[in-house]
């Protein structure tokens, strides 16, 4: 089968825009290994994975797709493919173990690497600083609800700036701030693992005072050419219906999904309702005189990671909840259509519903779709194939759904699929598969899918179809 052949039938071809950026994606606790090689020091994650009952099967991050050793055969990969761009995220344990103080050189050789490999073979490099792996020293002082972290997570950006700021085009300091903070210490299913609303809000804060920091500290050491960014998994919310209990129920998910990060990082400010809705929990004491100020410090692009839309209804919800001042006035509803292996819908139109909301909403802030896929049950055949048609249909819907965005006015300037590789998918462990690229985890063999080949040629051709 071509890449062709995976495509399905479009009579109109949708090409997008010269020098647009098509990229993939990954994450370095889900693909690195080496967990406790040269020098790495645990993160939460390592901790969380290897406490029974968090992580299907008891799966770990110790090997995942064993990228550390296997650097240049994923490069030669992604040189295949022809993707522009490449977004990873740094391991801040192997590159500061403690999370302060001495930098690990050999951690940030690793890096290096990664970075002059990725220049070599023509791919833009795209890093992230921040992707959950939290060292567990600084997890032990308090985490995200200490305030310290966010000076920490600061001196680390230096570290990283000093190090590769002449050779990497983008820093994206956060990747999705909301999970960190309302999975990992709210309802308790990413690490750390915490179950406590009040500590949800104070990492949020924390998360969006690191990010500024962050942004200031890069501002400072990077060349004018250097791109700052930020990555919010916005939540493409939907009310049940137009009554007025179930669209107060969308108003809350918004303020405490999307807005208590949205409104500090681009206005300065925390949303009012949100304030009302959590003062139970809270009254907020703290945020310190400042704080919004460093939150607002200006970046130049917005990532986005989209795979599917909620449905919400007045009610409540389970306990313990990661939706802080909402879970006593909101349920989930399922939403209609086909399903991924993670039980998520499949919904294109959320994500142009996204955009197109960001391009009113904030007028001159060029937008990155910086993840967006699906996992599926894929199997290699016996001829050594991966047929994964749905997640091809899924992949063409949404590049079609950025299309539309474009055509009516959004400023997005690339589309970075969500994964390059087979993984460890967090608390699902090696039980999902997201990659274009199969991984025989007991062998590590790496098979392109159907998707791969498709994506490659959505990148020669520039868009789809014709």
């Amino acid at each position: 089968m071509t890449a062709l052949d995976a495509r399905p039938d479009s009579p109109t071809a949708l090409r997008f825009p010269p020098g647009f950026r098509w990229g993939t994606a990954t994450a370095a606790y889900q693909i690195e290994g080496a967990a406790a090689e040269d020098g790495r020091t645990p993160s939460v994650w390592d901790t969380f994975s290897r406490t029974p009952g968090r992580v299907r099967n008891g799966d770990t991050g110790d090997i995942a797709a064993d990228h550390y050793h296997r650097l240049d055969e994923d490069i030669a990969l992604m040189r295949r493919l022809g993707v522009t761009d490449y977004r990873f995220s740094v391991a801040w344990p192997r590159v500061v173990p403690t999370g302060r103080g001495p930098v690990n050189t050999k951690g940030l050789d690793f890096y290096r690497r990664l970075v002059d490999g990725l220049l070599e073979a023509g791919i833009r490099p795209v890093a992230t600083l921040y992707h959950w792996d939290l060292p567990q020293e600084l997890e032990d002082g308090g985490g995200w609800p200490a305030r310290e972290t966010a000076y920490r997570f600061a001196e680390y950006a230096g570290v990283m700036a000093e190090a590769l700021g002449d050779r990497v085009a983008t820093w994206t300091t956060l990747n999705e701030p909301w999970c960190a903070a309302f999975l990992g210490y709210g309802n308790g299913v990413h690490a750390p693992g915490h179950t406590d609303a009040l500590a949800s809000l104070r990492a949020a804060h924390h998360l969006n005072l690191a990010h500024g920091l962050a942004a200031r500290v890069l501002r400072g050491a990077l060349p004018d050419s250097a791109e700052v960014s930020l990555t919010l998994n916005l939540h493409a919310v939907r009310a049940r219906s137009e009554s007025p209990e179930d669209r107060d129920a969308a108003r809350r998910i918004d303020a405490v999904g999307n807005r208590i990060f949205l409104d500090p990082v681009f206005h300065g400010r925390l949303p009012e309702d949100l304030v009302r809705d959590t003062a139970g929990i809270t009254d907020w004491s703290f945020v310190e005189d400042g704080d919004l100020a460093t939150a607002a410090a200006p970046i130049d692009s917005l990532g986005i990671n989209y795979y599917s839309p909620a449905v919400v209804a007045a009610g409540s919800s389970e306990s313990p909840s990661p939706w802080a001042g909402a879970e006593r006035h909101v349920r989930f509803e399922p939403a209609p259509g086909p399903r991924t292996a993670m039980d998520w819908p499949v919904d294109a139109d959320g994500l142009y519903e996204l955009l197109v909301r960001l391009r009113d909403e904030l007028p001159g802030v060029p937008l990155v779709v910086t993840e967006n896929g699906a996992a599926y049950d894929d199997y290699a055949d016996p001829s050594g194939n991966v047929k994964d048609p749905e997640r091809v249909a899924y992949l063409h819907a949404h590049l079609a759904a950025v299309h539309r965005a474009l055509a009516d006015g959004a400023d997005v300037r690339g589309y970075f699929l969500w994964s390059l590789l087979d993984n460890f998918e967090w608390a699902y462990g090696y039980s999902k598969r997201f990659g274009i690229v199969h991984v025989d985890f007991a062998t590590q063999r790496r098979t392109l899918k159907d998707s791969a080949r498709w994506y490659a040629d959505v990148i020669t051709r520039g868009g789809l179809g014709g």
